[in-house]
Formats: structure tokens, sequence, C-alpha cells
């Protein structure tokens, strides 16, 4: 004859279930949190690709400036992100995917970001949109300057 559980044991289970739900659910909102980095300025909107401080040598590499042309920008696929140079040395970063569905963008040309999927356009100095279908800007990635070299994080 097998037993069934205890109505002790069943809440125990729900309880541990639900903490463990909780904690998932905690963890993707912080993803989706605030995107200003370092919380330094407190303007989540910046997405200036900041100088490094300290000659620390922390963060991936994601490449050179000289890979950023100058009024256009370059594409990290594998670490889904764009960085412009909309003036002589200013960088910009932000994410490389798509707010209307998605997609990685496709290209950086003629003052714009845009993604192949379905025509959406991105300024390449702060990443707002140009054209739709897309109806929010690019999120601000945390990319800053080394020396010559772009590195994330």
């Amino acid at each position: 004859m097998t037993q069934s559980p205890s109505p002790a044991r069943l809440t125990a289970r729900r309880t541990v279930v639900a903490a463990v739900g909780a904690g998932g659910l905690t963890a993707a909102l912080a993803a989706c949190g605030d995107d200003s980095g370092d919380g330094g300025s407190g303007d989540s909107g910046s997405t200036e690709v900041r100088p490094q401080e300290g000659g620390k040598d922390d963060g991936a590499q994601l490449g050179t400036t000289d890979e950023v042309p100058e009024g256009g920008g370059k594409i990290f696929k594998d670490r889904k992100v764009v960085v412009t140079q909309p003036e002589p040395g200013e960088f910009k970063a932000f994410s490389a995917v798509c707010t209307h569905q998605g997609c990685l963008v496709s290209s950086v040309e003629d003052g714009t970001i845009n993604c192949a999927c379905h025509g959406s356009k991105f300024a390449i100095a702060d990443g707002s949109v140009a054209q739709g279908p897309a109806t929010q800007p690019l999120p601000a990635e945390d990319v800053r300057v080394d020396g010559d070299v772009l590195r994330q994080g």
C-alpha cells in the first residue's frame, strides 16, 4: 500500500516551488531593470561610451575604435551590441536586438542602425526610432574605451 503525502509535506513543496519561482522572477525582472550601468550620473538614457579610468583591464573586448567608422557603426553580433561613432571620437553603444520583434540589427548606414526583418531604423547618436515599425529606442549598453580597445561590461 502506498501512502499519499501528508498535507504538511505538500505545503512545503509548494512553498519551495513558490520561492524558486519568485527568485527566478526577481532575476528576470532585474535583467529588465535600469540599464544605466554604473549608476554614475543618474541619467539612464546616457549612451556615451566612457573612457576607462585607472588602467584596469576588465570587461570583454569587443574590438578596436578603428573598426567603428565615423558617422557609422559596427555590429558585434556575438555580443549583441552595436557601437556607433556619430561624431569623430564620440562612441555610443546600444543593444543590437531590435525592439520591434527581437531580430538582430543588420547594418549601420546613412546615420541609422537598420533592422532588415521589418525595416525599423534607429539613430546612431541616441538609439531613438528613426523609422518604424519599432516604437521603442534601442537600449543603451555599457561599453567603454580603453585606449583604442572597446570593452563591454
